[in-house]
């Protein structure tokens, strides 16, 4: 299609539906879901897209086989859709009031030891605004507008989409006074080839089910080979209540685990937190303006990271 027009004059309420079903196809990638949230048929959906389309002049969305995807032109014009509706939102919530809810994501284990402890603080700073917070360690998909934020822990590389840093880990092995105990692991990384060693097999993207270990044991203790008895986990909290049960030693990560080093339930035999991750903690988002209550949010994280 040629270049597109812009549409002049008063909205009228046909086009105002056009473009808000737009915005739900856009957000789902799918005229079928998108008329199951807008209470229509799927045709009837395709029919007000193609309108659109005919009167801005632009191919909004690719038809393929068993999908859309939207076009350049999709993407510019929902983006600044996405925009408009966020500060439509805000207005009739008061303007900039921080009202409302906020659909938070995290992976399991920072959720469990890092955020939720923390979350009763926000709520007494910010009484009028609501948390909903789900875990996970599946991707997120920021276009269907169901997550506002998501608390990652990766590399910082995430393509199209914005980010701040939250905080930095370090690791260090850890396990129970009663398991140093029983293995002579006190400053003897060497008594670790009768120890288990217990796994976060989802430590990073795309990597080793003992990738920690082999970057601890590689910089901390070359001498040492990775020892075979193991127990694996999809999460570093589980690996850490594992060691507190004395099933073996975890690699701890600091932001994670230091209220159970600081109450004596779990121990560093080999030394402190002297191996800085190569992985850190992200604030995630799309890339677009946030509403008030997240921006809010997003504020108050960073001030509780250390």
């Amino acid at each position: 299609m040629p270049a597109g027009v812009a549409l002049t004059g008063t909205l009228t309420a046909s086009q105002f539906a056009n473009l808000h079903t737009f915005l739900v196809a856009a957000r789902h990638a799918s005229f079928a879901l998108a008329a199951q949230e807008l209470a229509l048929t799927p045709s009837a959906v395709s029919h007000r897209i193609a309108r659109l389309e005919s009167s801005l002049n632009l191919r909004l969305f690719e038809r393929l086989t068993r999908q859309v995807k939207l076009t350049a032109d999709g993407e510019r014009i929902f983006g600044a859709l996405q925009i408009g509706w966020d500060g439509l939102q805000a207005a009739l919530a008061g303007g900039d009031a921080l009202t409302g809810s906020i659909s938070v994501h995290a992976r399991p284990s920072v959720a469990q030891c890092w955020l939720v402890p923390r979350l009763a603080g926000f709520a007494a700073q910010y009484p009028d605004v609501s948390i909903d917070l789900r875990v996970g360690n599946e991707s997120v998909d920021f276009r269907a507008g169901q997550v506002d934020l998501a608390l990652h822990y990766g590399d910082g590389h995430f393509p199209g989409l914005a980010s701040r840093k939250l905080m930095d880990e370090w690791l260090a092995p850890v396990c129970s006074p009663q398991y140093a105990r029983e293995h002579g692991l006190q400053d003897a990384p060497q008594h670790l080839a009768s120890a288990t060693l217990l796994h976060d097999t989802l430590a990073w993207p795309a990597c080793a089910p003992d990738a920690e270990w082999r970057l601890w044991l590689d910089g901390q203790a070359p001498e040492v080979n990775l020892p075979t008895r193991s127990l694996r986990f999809d999460r570093a909290d589980l690996c850490a209540q594992a060691a507190i049960h004395h099933a073996g030693v975890a690699m701890g990560r600091r932001q994670l685990v230091q209220p159970w080093v600081d109450s004596g339930q779990l121990v560093l035999p080999f030394g402190g937190f002297a191996l800085a991750s190569p992985q850190a903690y992200y604030l995630v988002h799309a890339a677009r303006p946030l509403p008030a209550r997240v921006q809010a949010l997003l504020d108050w994280l960073l001030g509780q990271a250390i």
